[in-house]
């Protein structure tokens, strides 16, 4: 029985591997080995980030929530805790969209939400 060295699988393998490293600098993008280890970290860095992605934002969104809510008299974590006596369930992105885009808007249920404090308080 001849010995099989599985050169396609090889060869597709390596080909695999430096079509993803694509545009990285000097060796990175041509020799297998180095490829390997940068394809691999960035695969690394990458499913990590997506979910880093994820806290950034919410953090971004709550930056600007906070920061329109102060702006009209009330702390954020009351802001927060007047919406949910209020039953008002709206998400932090389209909080921080609705203060961005409609100020008016956002200061209504800001009152809404200082009322709810109010009333619950009494």
């Amino acid at each position: 029985m001849p010995r099989a060295k599985g050169g396609p699988k090889t060869r597709r393998r390596r080909k695999r591997v430096l079509k993803l490293a694509e545009g990285y600098w000097g060796a990175k993008s041509k020799l297998f080995r180095t490829a390997t280890e940068a394809v691999d970290k960035a695969l690394k860095y990458a499913y990590r980030d997506r979910r880093a992605k994820k806290r950034n934002f919410r953090q971004l969104w709550i930056a600007r929530v906070n920061a329109a809510a102060v702006a009209n008299g009330i702390s954020y974590s009351r802001f927060i805790a007047g919406l949910k006596k209020a039953n008002i369930d709206m998400n932090r992105k389209a909080l921080a969209e609705l203060a961005i885009s409609d100020p008016a808007g956002f200061a209504k249920i800001v009152e809404t939400a200082k009322t709810q404090l109010t009333e619950k308080a009494a």
